[in-house]
């Protein structure tokens, strides 16, 4: 997903607000830690997410991991947190309604 610099600066302005929702712990980036960044992006779109990386590689890594597997954009990252974006199409929004 390609946004422009306006959408990505409308989306910083957004994220500005939010407390990150998901927390990553010692074990990295588990199997419920992931499916619990697909649930929150599903949820709300634009969430924060707090990265437990000992260094900067090492959060930049699991940052790539993030948005490779859940399809999301890495929007900001300031530190330990990281602002992920991903858009929810239409088919998502009605198939998703059904399920609940």
């Amino acid at each position: 997903m390609d946004l422009t610099a306006e959408q990505l600066k409308a989306l910083r302005r957004r994220g500005h607000h939010l407390k990150p929702v998901v927390l990553t712990g010692a074990a990295g980036l588990s199997e419920p830690v992931m499916a619990e960044i697909e649930r929150a992006l599903w949820d709300h779109e634009l969430i924060k997410v707090k990265l437990a990386g000992a260094d900067k590689a090492e959060r930049e890594a699991m940052t790539a991991a993030i948005t490779a597997a859940t399809g999301a954009v890495a929007v900001q990252s300031i530190g330990r947190i990281v602002l992920l974006y991903r858009e929810r199409s239409e088919s998502e929004s009605v198939s998703g309604a059904e399920a609940n």
